[in-house]
C-alpha cells in the first residue's frame, strides 16, 4: 500500500521531470523521511520545477523565496505589524510557513538571513517576537543553488549544511530526453497542468510508515563505520557528524520502502551514502587544490567498509 503511494508521487512528477527517476526518488525520501534537500546543480536543468512539481503532486502548499543579498530574516519569518483599529500587533506570517518552501539560490542571501532557516528546518516551528509559530505537516525545505558561480554568494555554513538530509545534483539530461522536453513544452509548461494524485494524510501515512522498516544491528555498524571513516580520512579536515548516521539510518529505510522492502541491504547504504554524507564533509586546503570532493571521499571509504554478511531476521523482535 505504501508503496503504490509512493510510486504514485514518482510517476506525476516525472511527468515534468525527464529521465531523472533516481533524483525524484531522492527528493521522495526526504520528504518521507521529515527532512530538506540541497538541490545543487548548474542552472536550467529543473531544479525549481521539481519542487513545484512535488508540491502539485502532494496538493501542499507551496512557497517561493528567492535568496538575495539584500532578504532580512523577517522576509522568511514573518513581521508582527501594529494595528491602529485593535491597538494590538498582529503576525503576517512569512513564506516559510507553508508545505513545500523553495528556497531559490540560498547561497546568495547572508549568513544572517540563512541562519532564519535553521529552528524552521531542525524544530519545525519559527519564533519571532517571541512567540513561537508552529509549521504545517508535512513540511520540506527544497534549498537550490550554483555550485559553478560564486561571485556574490555567501557559502552555507557547516551548522546548515548538516540540516540538509540529502544533496541531489540533477546534472543534464541525454539528447533524447532534451527532444522530449522541447516538445513537452512547445505551447505549455507541463507543470501547469499537473494534477494532485495523493493527498496529506496518504504522505503523512509513509511518514509513519518507513518507522518499521527494519535495519539490522550489523547495518546500523555498517553505516556509523561509514560515518566514522569520514572524520579519518586524511583528506578532510571536518567529517560527518552523528546527525549524518542518523541522516543515512533514516534514508535507507524510506529506500527500501520505495523498493517495496520491510528491511534494508548493504546497497540501500551503498547509494544513499554520498548524497547523504559528501555535503556534510568538508575537504582541507591541500586536498581541495586536488580536487578531491565530499562525493570522491565517501566512494573511498564505501570501498574500504568492509559490507556486512546477511543473517536471519529475528521476528521476535
Amino acid at each position: 500500500m505504501t508503496k503504490s503511494i509512493a510510486d504514485k508521487i514518482v510517476a506525476n512528477v516525472e511527468k515534468v521531470i525527464i529521465g531523472k527517476n533516481d533524483e525524484v526518488e531522492l527528493a521522495l525520501i526526504a520528504l518521507i523521511c521529515r527532512g530538506h534537500a540541497l538541490i545543487e546543480d548548474v542552472p536550467g536543468v529543473g531544479k525549481t520545477m521539481l519542487a513545484k512539481s512535488l508540491a502539485r503532486s502532494l496538493g501542499c502548499s507551496f512557497k517561493r523565496i528567492q535568496f538575495t543579498p539584500d532578504l532580512l530574516p523577517t522576509d522568511i519569518t514573518g513581521v508582527s505589524v501594529y494595528n491602529q483599529k485593535t491597538g494590538d500587533f498582529v503576525f503576517r506570517p512569512g513564506p516559510i510557513i507553508a508545505q513545500v518552501v523553495l528556497a531559490d539560490e540560498i547561497n546568495r542571501a547572508t549568513p544572517k538571513t540563512q541562519s532564519a532557516l535553521l529552528e524552521a528546518m531542525e524544530e519545525r516551528q519559527i519564533t519571532t517576537d517571541g512567540v513561537t509559530h508552529m509549521l504545517p505537516e508535512p513540511f520540506i525545505v527544497l534549498a537550490t543553488q550554483n555550485p559553478i558561480e560564486y561571485e556574490g554568494t555567501f557559502p552555507l555554513p557547516e551548522a546548515q549544511l548538516d540540516r540538509f538530509l540529502l544533496r541531489i545534483s540533477l546534472g543534464y539530461p541525454t539528447h533524447e530526453q532534451e527532444v522530449t522536453i522541447i516538445e513537452m513544452q512547445q505551447r505549455a509548461h507541463p507543470v501547469e497542468s499537473l494534477g494532485q494524485v495523493v493527498d496529506v494524510a496518504e504522505v503523512l501515512k509513509l511518514q509513519e510508515a518507513v518507522k518499521d522498516v527494519y535495519v539490522d544491528d550489523l547495518i546500523k555498524r555498517y553505516i556509523v563505520s561509514i560515518s566514522t571513516a569520514t572524520r579519518s580520512h586524511e583528506a578532510v579536515s571536518l567529517g560527518a557528524s552523528p546527525r549524518g548516521s542518523l541522516g543515512l539510518f533514516r534514508a535507507t529505510q524510506a529506500r527500501a520502502m520505495l523498493k517495496d522492502r520491510d528491511y534494508v541491504t548493504p546497497d540501500d547504504v551503498k547509494a544513499l551514502a554520498a548524497p547523504v554524507l559528501s555535503h556534510r564533509v568538508i575537504i582541507n586546503p591541500s586536498s581541495r587544490m586536488k580536487d578531491v570532493t565530499g562525493v570522491t571521499i565517501v566512494e573511498h571509504v564505501l570501498n574500504q567498509a568492509p559490507v556486512p554478511g546477511a543473517r536471519p531476521r529475528d521476528r521476535t523482535r
